[in-house]
């Protein structure tokens, strides 16, 4: 995606949070354009810059510490890993437990702060796209529709960013324009009625036809009526898992629907698993130091309903649109060919491996065996691996979302090279077998034929029927480490959520000796789920905000 770096899409939206004040050095700044709110929002064009800064916003949310990284260090499929001698505050989100780093009191402040700059940017399109000239004098049809199409893709915009902010941390100020006002934290049902509010106006108004394909290398990610519906279920499931009523004023046939549309649409398909990510589907080859990459569907293939999108042209001069995620989740300073290094959060539970059952094909592109997968002179990974230098070592580690290199140690990353600056690897939100799986859920006439055409691609026999139980273990094993299980467990209700995690306890490896890694079920459930409300937005509100409970 094209960087769009136009003030007026950024100005009043404030560095840490919601809450900083007039004398703001980033508020007082001098225009480095001569695009202001004066001269802006007259044409069509001018909407649809606004809206690419839109999709700009929200790509700034997969950096730093976003929600995909916090939902896998939640989860019971990962430790929180990293360095033996760093901080531990992916411990303290891995237990939810503020006792493994009491001084870390922000550790989602940037998260919080590039969430609510995205919101911003949405609201201010929102509340300008009336006042466009030519729609407000045209009764053409064509230009409502534009117009219609336009809102649409902005409110899905703002509705899965809510999403992943009411998800993370319940209590949030809810904006519906753009303001820097101090607002109190809304009741939660209230942000889950915009959202849903939000997409049900996104499945409508964005033409079926409005891209020529909806895979997002076709349409360079943007929203489409597919991915509106199938991000409308994902939030009706938690919603009403999660707080056991039925209230958003969308009901449970409507979901299925629109789910429905997805399938019936013939837009998505299934395609050999391993081929969907780079890690788990390209082949070393030693004699030309390149990679096959042949096996590898490409960013924009036909499982893809929507996608995070994120390319190799970050450096270190401003131009943030690498995937910050991947860097983490990569192997702590090892490069393995066609693995790259990263700084080694997420080691895998190996509870969680040796779950998958004989046969399963998933078990292999999703995690990196480093026991166990060895070079051309039958080394293996962990010969290489410096097991002392990382913290809650298992022996696994992520495979699909995980960094890449040439058989040489070079980082096969593209633009400068720099393995931190420039992973462009997008982040799937949401895939086609999460679509039929959720159809399942809901209750389809199909559910059946729906759940084996994703269980059968594992490589594991058809089914004669199916029960919720399968429908939840299939997700953990199709789904896994794709920042989905944790959200899953939680709309199974906390005490079950709780119970989970803490038979996740596990003898590892930090700094080279044992570490006993043990949760305490009561801290998870006082927390019930949520994170962490940034200090530095308490104090920035002046108090208004308040602190989640458990923390």
């Amino acid at each position: 995606m094209k960087r769009f770096k136009l003030n007026i899409l950024i100005a009043g939206v404030l560095t840490l949070g919601l809450f900083s004040s007039c004398s703001d050095s980033f508020l007082n700044s001098v225009p480095k354009t001569s695009l202001l709110d004066e001269n802006f929002y007259k044409t069509e064009a001018d909407a649809e810059m606004a809206l690419v800064g839109c999709y700009d916003g929200y790509q700034l949310t997969g950096t730093g510490f976003p929600i995909y990284l916090e939902s896998e260090v939640a989860s019971d499929e990962c430790f929180g890993g990293t360095g033996a001698n760093d901080g531990r505050g992916y411990q303290m989100i891995d237990r939810l437990d503020k006792s493994q780093s009491t001084s870390d009191n922000n550790v989602f402040n940037d998260t919080w702060g590039k969430y609510y700059k995205g919101i911003f940017r949405c609201n201010n399109l929102l509340q300008k796209l009336p006042t466009i000239a030519t729609w407000k004098s045209s009764k053409d049809s064509v230009n409502t529709i534009t117009k219609n199409r336009i809102e649409g893709e902005t409110r899905f915009l703002r509705a899965i960013m809510y999403f992943d902010l009411v998800r993370m941390f319940e209590n949030i100020p809810l904006l519906t324009e753009p303001t820097t006002a101090v607002v109190p934290q809304a009741d939660p049902t209230d942000v889950y009625k915009l959202i849903v509010s939000d997409l049900s106006f996104a499945a409508k108004n964005i033409p079926a036809d409005a891209y020529p394909k909806a895979q997002a290398a076709t349409n360079d990610g943007r929203v489409t009526r597919y991915a509106a519906e199938a991000l409308l279920a994902r939030v009706y499931l938690f919603y009403t898992g999660y707080y056991a009523k039925d209230d958003l004023g969308v009901t449970k046939q409507n979901v299925l629907d629109g789910l429905e549309d997805v399938i019936t649409s013939n837009e998505f398909d299934t395609i050999p698993y391993k081929s969907q990510w780079p890690a788990s589907s390209y082949i070393r080859v030693d004699s030309t130091n390149t990679l096959n990459k042949s096996g590898f569907a490409g960013k924009g293939n036909k499982e893809v309903v929507f996608a995070e999108k994120f390319n190799s042209t970050s450096d270190y001069n401003g131009m943030s649109d690498g995937n910050g995620s991947i860097v983490m989740m990569g192997m702590r300073n090892t490069n393995f060919s066609p693995y790259g290094k990263g700084w080694g959060a997420c080691t895998v539970n190996p509870q969680f491996v040796n779950a998958f059952v004989s046969g399963d094909k998933r078990r292999t592109a999703s995690v990196i065996d480093l026991a166990n997968e060895k070079d051309k002179d039958g080394k293996t990974i962990e010969s290489f691996f410096n097991i002392p230098d990382q913290r809650e070592y298992t022996g696994y580690t992520v495979k699909k979302y995980s960094p890449t290199a040439l058989p040489d140690g070079t980082s096969d990353t593209g633009g400068t090279k720099d393995f931190q600056q420039s992973q462009g690897q997008d982040y799937v939100q949401i895939r086609y077998a999460d679509v039929l799986l959720m159809a399942a859920e809901l209750g389809s006439p199909n559910a059946v034929a729906y759940f084996n055409k994703v269980h059968t691609r594992a490589g594991l026999p058809a089914v004669a029927s199916v029960s919720l139980s399968d429908i939840q273990t299939e997700r953990r094993f199709e789904f896994a480490f794709e920042g989905i299980r944790y959200w899953d467990l939680l709309r199974t209700g906390i005490d079950n959520a709780a119970n989970t995690i803490a038979a996740c306890a596990q003898t590892v490896k930090s700094a080279g000796v044992d570490d006993h890694v043990t949760y305490d079920i009561n801290k998870i459930k006082a927390t019930r789920g949520f994170m962490q409300i940034p200090d530095t937005q308490i104090t920035l509100s002046g108090g208004v905000l308040k602190q989640n409970s458990g923390w």
